[in-house]
């Protein structure tokens, strides 16, 4: 089973068990040690997983940091761990202190349920105070999983996961940015928008009203870019698979005749990331492409209506996944969230093996 299916089944036993561990030693042994299994370590082997690693500090000796990743005999990445019920905003400063004493390119923080990553791309050998990488293990964004691959020991990768700290920082700044300047715009942007487009007198008067013009063009601007961007992906996608129609007596084909005119919603483009971040590991996902009705949004292989994936059935009272068994006879899954798609992996994962 590849890794984000044992993220998913892995986020779902962390969420049963966290309100019953009451130690910083139970977190350790029930969350941190067995997510670092998942990413391929042999967690009980001191030679490449060593529990409490000296870091001696300056005249302060005996410093241990919870534990060490070796790589070729010497610590590449240090993880410090705190109790599941505990922030981690005031322990960055332990890491930073273990990290300048040793090898190490990277740190990572954690309570077993948030994981933040660090190394030093602001000064050499000295731990940046901000992560390059964070994630909650209840919901981890498609994007961090190849950034996660990075670190699992298969495929470790610490030139490669260095060079890209730096823009996986910077983009978080600026979707931090950007999403906080959508919901509250600081007054300099204002002021420089209306540099751009406002003709009046920047009045301290005009600039407050202006404020929520701002607001609210730049939120209507997102959904309109969105919905243009849904318009002509499924104008594409109707367009090259005209003549591709699936003729077979699946009976879920009689809903075909509703297609290409509804709205693909927002939960259903989430839908669709979700399925991707589950067929990557196993298939370029570019080959992959979705068609949408008004009762349902189809996954295909290859944009080929014969090769369906999954169809999404959201419109109903009962949200529910369809993947084609080997006569492509719909199998029905219900689900209650889209999180429980990924307790389907291995159901879709058989499906697009059929197709490779």
């Amino acid at each position: 089973m590849e890794l984000v299916s044992k993220l998913a089944q892995f986020s779902e036993r962390v969420q049963k068990i966290k309100d019953a561990i009451a130690t910083e030693e139970a977190t350790k042994n029930s969350l941190v040690m067995p997510f670092f299994q998942l990413l391929g370590y042999d967690v009980f082997n001191p030679l490449e997983f060593v529990p409490e690693f000296t870091a001696d500090v300056g005249v302060k000796k005996g410093e241990k940091v919870d534990y060490a990743i070796i790589v070729e005999g010497k610590p590449a990445i240090l993880i410090e761990a705190k109790w599941c019920g505990e922030p981690l905003e005031n322990h960055t400063s332990q890491l930073f202190r273990y990290f300048g004493t040793t090898d190490a390119k990277f740190g990572i923080l954690t309570n077993g349920v948030t994981y933040r990553f660090f190394t030093d791309l602001n000064t050499p050998n000295k731990m940046d105070l901000e992560p390059f990488l964070e994630f909650n293990i209840f919901d981890i964004h498609e994007n961090v999983f190849p950034e996660l691959m990075r670190f699992a020991k298969y495929s470790l990768d610490i030139e490669g996961a260095f060079s890209a700290a730096s823009e996986l920082k910077y983009m978080g700044k600026l979707k931090d940015l950007l999403e906080s300047l959508r919901d509250e715009p600081t007054e300099s942007f204002v002021k420089y928008v209306m540099s751009e487009i406002f003709d009046g007198i920047r009045t301290q008067k005009a600039v407050d009203e202006f404020k929520a013009v701002v607001s609210r063009g730049f939120n209507q601007f997102i959904n309109e870019a969105i919905s243009d961007t849904l318009k002509s992906a499924m104008r594409g996608q109707s367009e090259s698979s005209r003549a591709n129609v699936d003729l077979s007596t699946d009976v879920e084909v009689a809903q075909h005749e509703n297609a290409d005119e509804a709205p693909m919603t927002l939960e259903e483009l989430e839908a669709y990331s979700i399925v991707k971040s589950i067929l990557w590991e196993i298939v370029d996902i570019d080959r992959l492409s979705w068609q949408h009705t008004k009762s349902y949004m189809v996954i295909l292989f290859d944009n080929n209506s014969r090769k369906r994936i999954c169809r999404l059935w959201f419109n109903g009272k009962q949200k529910y996944i369809t993947t084609p068994d080997e006569n492509m006879k719909p199998i029905r899954f219900d689900i209650d969230g889209l999180n429980d798609i990924y307790k389907r992996s291995d159901a879709l994962k058989e499906v697009c093996r059929r197709y490779i």
